[in-house]
């Protein structure tokens, strides 16, 4: 084991050298009591609000004050086109043609209207394939779509793994599943990234799987994007939808994200819920009771855009494109092996990681357990709570903890893990 001081001087060294280092003070960290910032390991759950936002809010604040209705055509930002210039940011960081992105609603609004067009049951084929244990709203609204359709959830929701004790599902069991039931399969919908177990997925590997079977496939990406490169156009994902609060940083249920491939744009025969935003622009104001669907994804839209929700995006976004997604992952991929390091190094027989030790197959996230169960785990957890070590907690005996490269240092790591020691050595 490391000693002390030489723990902490490579912690300091490392931050030192770290060429992304000034990007935290882009953020509020919360304070803990009176003992200082918190270490702030939830952005895979919330992310820290970026200094700059309440100057841009205040600006849309003031344009909503001083220039009411005209507000949608006039002033810097103008309301009525604002959705449009989220869609080269957005289309950058999930690997899209910009067409292909729109910014709307929130996660699970989005997986359902994206359901509609995309999960067509027709005879056999009329199953769903999900991960095990997939987040309870992913599985509310797949158990839904199917109730919807007439269908019986427990015949046509297959939850792979969910008859095993490992925590992991990999690609190879989708595979296996698909080339032996594919054929009753109208629809996969797989994370980007597992969000207990921290499991990052091959995404084109998921989508060749899918549609070689002749099955749709769509992807949630709500613990991947802002957290590991992402691909869609490439990967040939029929449809995708994530949310931006997570390491997107955008604030507590702000605007979400979708994704429609090239290939179904402007398709007739695809089925789809209107609504007035997502009307052909040149016809949206003629008030003309027929419905021209906008080019894109857009078609998809459904009202006008939330201004004050997307504000929070628009500062996100800028601050990814200046970081560089590539620096952040290549930070990303450091500061997380160094925190893998010093929980198997110090702590390797007392805890289990979860998260697949290969850095592809990963984002920040790493998710582990106590040997001792579930009880001391949750005792642990919050005694860092209560010491200022923010993670969270996952049913039935997960600590998942993030350091995100936008905000977190190497010292928050050899902190967590030194109070982790702390609490061991007490009991």
């Amino acid at each position: 084991m490391t000693s002390q001081a030489t723990g902490q001087a490579r912690a300091r060294e490392l931050d030192a050298q770290d060429p992304l280092a000034h990007f935290r003070d882009e953020f509020w960290i919360p304070p803990h009591a009176d003992q200082g910032e918190q270490r702030y390991f939830c952005g895979n759950s919330l992310g820290l609000q970026p200094r700059r936002l309440s100057a841009f809010i205040e600006e849309e604040l003031s344009h909503w004050q001083t220039l009411g209705v005209a507000g949608h055509f006039t002033g810097r930002r103008p309301w009525m086109s604002y959705h449009e210039s989220l869609r080269e940011p957005l289309a950058d960081l999930v690997g899209a043609k910009p067409a292909e992105v729109v910014a709307m609603n929130a996660l699970t609004v989005n997986l359902h209207l994206l359901m509609v067009s995309f999960f067509q049951p027709a005879g056999a084929r009329n199953r769903i394939v999900i991960e095990r244990q997939p987040f309870p709203s992913d599985r509310y609204a797949v158990e839904s779509q199917l109730r919807y359709h007439g269908l019986n959830p427990d015949e046509c929701l297959i939850e792979l793994g969910a008859d095993s004790d490992e925590r992991l599902v990999g690609e190879a069991e989708l595979e296996a599943y698909l080339a032996a039931e594919g054929d009753r399969v109208a629809l996969v919908l797989w994370p980007g990234v597992q969000y207990a177990t921290g499991q990052r997925y091959d995404l084109a590997r998921v989508a060749q799987a899918a549609q070689a079977a002749g099955a749709m496939v769509g992807f949630d990406l709500a613990h991947a994007v802002g957290n590991v490169p992402v691909d869609l156009h490439a990967s040939g994902a029929d449809f995708a939808a994530w949310c931006s609060y997570k390491y997107m940083n955008s604030g507590a249920g702000s605007v979400a994200g979708a994704f429609v491939h090239e290939r179904h744009h402007g398709r007739e025969d695809l089925p789809r819920l209107h609504g007035w935003w997502g009307a052909h622009p040149d016809s949206r104001f003629l008030m003309a009771p027929e419905f021209v669907p906008a080019p894109g994804a857009d078609a998809w839209l459904q009202s006008n855009s939330p201004i004050l929700s997307m504000a929070p995006l628009r500062v996100s976004l800028d601050l990814f494109r200046e970081a560089g997604f590539d620096r952040l992952r290549e930070k990303s991929l450091a500061m997380t092996a160094y925190l893998e390091s010093l929980l198997t190094e110090e702590l390797g027989d007392w805890v289990s990681i979860l998260t697949p030790s290969d850095p592809e197959q990963r984002g920040c996230q790493l998710s582990f357990t106590l040997r001792a169960g579930a009880e001391q785990g949750r005792a642990l957890f919050e005694h860092l709570i209560a010491e200022g070590y923010i993670g969270d907690w996952r049913e039935p005996d997960i600590i998942r903890v993030a350091p995100v490269p936008l905000y977190n240092r190497y010292q928050d790591c050899l902190d967590l893990v030194n109070e982790i020691k702390v609490w061991r050595d007490r009991r």
